[in-house]
C-alpha cells in the first residue's frame, strides 16, 4: 500500500498562470482589503442567492459601522453545467467587480481545488472559506474572528480558526441512519488515527485563515476534492500553525453533491493516502514567500 501511494502520488497543482504573471491579484503580494470570503460553487444556481444575499447584507452593513473595513466576495464556479456563473455575475453588476469577482473553471476540479483558485487571487488579511448553501450562518464570522484572535500572539502571522459543528453531534445521529451513523463514526476515526486529532469537525466549510496560514498550507495543498480539509488541517498541524475550533450555527440544506457512500469511501482511501504520501516523502511540505 505504501508503494502504491507513493507511485500513484500526483504532484501539487500549479497556480494559475495569470497569478504568477502578475496580471490578476495574488495571494503572494501584500493584502490589500480586510476580509476575503471565497465561495467554491458547483451547480449551486439555487442554493447560491440565499447565501450570497445573506453575506453580502452582513458585509454591507459591517462596512457601514466601521468604514476601515474592506471586503472581496470571490465566487469559484467550478466547471457548473447550470446557472451558476450567471447567477453570480449578477452579483458582481450589483455590488461592483471591486466586492464581487467571479472566477470560472472550465472543468470541474473539487471543492478543494475551487477553494485553492480562490486562495490564491484573494487579496485579503484573512480569507474566509464559506460554502456556497449557505448552511453556516453568515454573521457567524465573529465567532470564527473571536477564535483567530484567542490564538495571539500568531507566531509568523499564522493562525487558522474553524467553524465546527462537532457540538451538534447528538441531534444529527437521530436523523441520520444507522449505516449513515456507521460511515460518520468510521471518517472520524480515520481522521484522528491517520491525519488530524486535535480538530472534531474538520468537514465544516466555515474557516478562517491569516493570510501568510493560507499562502503556506495551501500552496502545499495536493487533495482538490471532499478531503482537502483534512490535508489543509494535516498541512497545518505539521507547520505547527495554530489552530481553533469555534462552535456555529448549521442547518442542513438540501442539495449536497456528497453521495453519503462513495464520496465517504474516496476520503477514506484519501485520508490514507495522505498520511502514506506524506510519510513515504511523495509529498514534501515547502516553505513560500510573499512578495
Amino acid at each position: 500500500i505504501c508503494a502504491i501511494a507513493h507511485v500513484t502520488a500526483k504532484t501539487m497543482p500549479q497556480e494559475d498562470s495569470e497569478c504568477r504573471k502578475g496580471s490578476a491579484p495574488s495571494i503572494h503580494d501584500p493584502a490589500t482589503r480586510e476580509l476575503s470570503v471565497v465561495v467554491p460553487s458547483y451547480n449551486e444556481e439555487d442554493r447560491l442567492p440565499l447565501m450570497m444575499d445573506e453575506a453580502l447584507d452582513y458585509l454591507e452593513k459591517r462596512q457601514k459601522r466601521d468604514p476601515s473595513f474592506s471586503y472581496e466576495v470571490i465566487v469559484v464556479n467550478d466547471g457548473s453545467k447550470d446557472q451558476t456563473a450567471k447567477v453570480a455575475k449578477d452579483y458582481c453588476k450589483k455590488y461592483g467587480s471591486d466586492k464581487v469577482r467571479v472566477i470560472s473553471l472550465e472543468k470541474n476540479r473539487g471543492k478543494g481545488g475551487a477553494v485553492r483558485t480562490g486562495v490564491f487571487s484573494s487579496r485579503g488579511k484573512k480569507i474566509l472559506m464559506a460554502d456556497a448553501d449557505g448552511a453556516t450562518k453568515f454573521a457567524d464570522i465573529e465567532k470564527v474572528e473571536e477564535g483567530l484572535k484567542s490564538l495571539g500572539p500568531w507566531p509568523k502571522d499564522m493562525a487558522i480558526s474553524c467553524g465546527s459543528r462537532a457540538h451538534l453531534e447528538k441531534d444529527s445521529i437521530a436523523k441520520r441512519s444507522y449505516f449513515r451513523t456507521l460511515l460518520m463514526y468510521g471518517f472520524h476515526f480515520l481522521v484522528w488515527f491517520l491525519c488530524v486529532k486535535e480538530i472534531r469537525d474538520t468537514q465544516c466549510g466555515f474557516k478562517l485563515l491569516t493570510r501568510e496560514a493560507a499562502l503556506q498550507t495551501f500552496s502545499n495543498l495536493h487533495i482538490e476534492r471532499w478531503a482537502f480539509d483534512v490535508e489543509l488541517l494535516y498541512i497545518a498541524q505539521r507547520l505547527k500553525i495554530p489552530v481553533a475550533e469555534v462552535a456555529v450555527n448549521w442547518t442542513e440544506i438540501e442539495g449536497s453533491k456528497l453521495v453519503p457512500f462513495w464520496s465517504w469511501l474516496q476520503m477514506g482511501r484519501d485520508l490514507l493516502f495522505i498520511r502514506l504520501r506524506y510519510m513515504t516523502g511523495a509529498w514534501k511540505l515547502e516553505a513560500k514567500k510573499c512578495n
